[in-house]
């Protein structure tokens, strides 16, 4: 599993060899690439603290005070995962036709990626022992205090996993930003492969993102540290006390709703409008089922697989603190912030030219996606595991139980929501993958995000709103699923 992580980086780094230095760095010092750079690191740089921040402060407002609701406005959070960013892209763009550039790309990727905070963030509150925040209270320190000094610090691994998460996809997203004219790397790459297929300049631009993942990782395992989140126990069974907020929750409401609106409104409402306006004429039933099914088979398929590969790796992440330990989680970091293009074209060249027989099938695209969404499934494992007390697994063996035997008992069990989580996210990341999907699926496949892609390129929204309407209804109860479990993960 690790050597297959490494494919698409070999695939770079062969193409590079074969360029030459010279002709390398020539590719790489011209101001095309500087351009790239610097919108890149805006987009990562102002789009990230936005989610951290709105996430966070959406799951303390959910979780602790009384606002109007907050059963409700829970999952309503989790919704915007089942909306495709390009599916946003579109909705913003038919709303506002002039939409484009830097500030575009940070609305689209913020009202997309943001509940990739929310999530953990809300799990967190939940789980945290309130007695904490009393004695912090009783005191003397108020709430500001309390929260700067005791929950933020707890909402650590939350809002570095989240944030690492966000800033790969900004990495790797292509359709969205294709659709609103905001050029970075990865609309660089696909347009330089479009043009010259497996060209140098478009592996040089692969390259420099590595190196940018790279700085990514290496900055998040410095801030995470080496610090333990397991307790034996389960802490206080009462939830904290909301906090009251009176007049104060007009406000919060009117927040809650303009999120609400601006990361489901706005695209529901364009997919409604276009469907209207093309009527009975654009629900081709036939096509629908068909692309309807593939999606699903092959997102199910590959849930399981990512889901199960994530685990070996989240234990040797979670258990180790060796230096090896942490190039084994890193690469497959790595490697997932490469765009779907890349990582497609290096298993279309190592099947053509070492197995042949795997060209075109449909094992070639699940391991596209497993070495894609590999990440999405680890970050919910390794939360998973690191909360799993050692003492109950030594407990378990000093009394006669095997290690295998253990592992299911024990370890796995507790893991188990985590690992539904992180299968559900895998689900509705291949629901909605397009770019690998179009380079590798097999002949005749036909999935919604290809077919919305194809009738979207040709202007014909009202064609596309049928399946992008169906890609959210399918994501929809997943992403509730999602959702769900991070409320066991959390004890609730």
């Amino acid at each position: 599993m690790v050597a297959a992580t490494f494919v698409p980086l070999g695939y770079i780094v062969s193409t590079l060899v074969s360029t030459g230095v010279h002709e390398t760095a020539q590719l790489v010092f011209r101001p095309r690439v500087a351009e790239l750079l610097r919108n890149t690191a805006e987009l990562v740089v102002l789009t990230v603290p936005i989610c951290v921040a709105l996430g966070v402060g959406l799951a303390w407002i959910v979780e602790r005070t009384d606002v109007p609701g907050a059963a409700w406005w829970g999952p309503i959070f989790a919704a915007p995962l089942a909306v495709p960013a390009f599916v946003n892209s579109y909705g913003w763009v038919s709303a506002i036709p002039s939409l484009h550039g830097l500030g575009a790309g940070v609305l689209v990727s913020t009202v997309s990626y943001f509940p990739l905070v929310y999530l953990p963030a809300a799990a967190t509150l939940r789980r945290l022992d309130p007695a904490v925040e009393e004695s912090a209270r009783a005191l003397g320190s108020g709430p500001v205090a309390v929260f700067a000094r005791i929950v933020l610090p707890q909402l650590r691994l939350a809002i570095l996993g989240g944030g690492l998460l966000i800033s790969l996809h900004l990495l790797a997203e292509y359709g969205a930003f294709a659709m609103i004219r905001f050029d970075t790397f990865t609309t660089a790459i696909f347009q330089q492969y479009q043009s010259s297929f497996a060209g140098a300049a478009g592996s040089t631009l692969s390259g420099v993102l590595v190196v940018l993942c790279l700085v990514l990782l290496a900055g998040e395992a410095a801030v995470r540290g080496r610090a333990r989140y397991a307790r034996v126990g389960a802490g206080a069974q009462r939830g904290a006390n909301r906090i009251r907020l009176g007049l104060g929750a007009i406000p919060m409401l009117t927040l809650l709703t303009a999120v609400l609106a601006a990361t489901l409104g706005v695209p529901l409402w364009t997919i409604g409008r276009w469907l209207t306006i093309g009527g009975a004429a654009v629900w081709n039933t036939a096509d629908i089922g068909e692309s309807l099914a593939q999606t699903i088979g092959l997102a199910a398929t590959a849930a399981v697989i990512t889901t199960l590969c994530a685990f070996p790796v989240a234990w040797v992440a979670v258990r180790s603190t060796s230096r090896f330990a942490r190039i084994i989680e890193g690469a497959n970091y790595i490697t997932s912030s490469l765009p779907g293009i890349v990582i497609a074209l290096a298993l279309v060249t190592v099947s053509i030219r070492w197995l042949p027989a795997l060209y075109q099938t449909a094992a070639t695209i699940l391991a596209a996606y497993t070495l894609m969404f590999l990440p999405r499934a680890l970050v919910s494992v390794r939360a998973g595991l690191a909360q799993v007390p050692v003492g109950l697994e030594e407990a378990s063996q000093v009394l006669g139980k095997s290690p295998a035997a253990t592992f299911f008992r024990i370890t796995l069990r507790l893991t188990a929501p985590a690992a539904a989580a992180a299968a559900a996210m895998v689900f509705v990341a291949v629901a909605t993958e397009l770019t690998a999907t179009l380079l590798l699926a097999p002949n005749g496949t036909d999935t919604l995000a290809m077919q919305f892609w194809q009738l979207s390129g040709e202007l014909d929204y009202a064609a596309a709103a049928p399946y992008a309407l169906i890609m959210i209804i399918v994501s929809v109860p997943v992403t509730y699923l999602l959702f769900t479990q991070s409320r066991k993960a959390a004890g609730l």
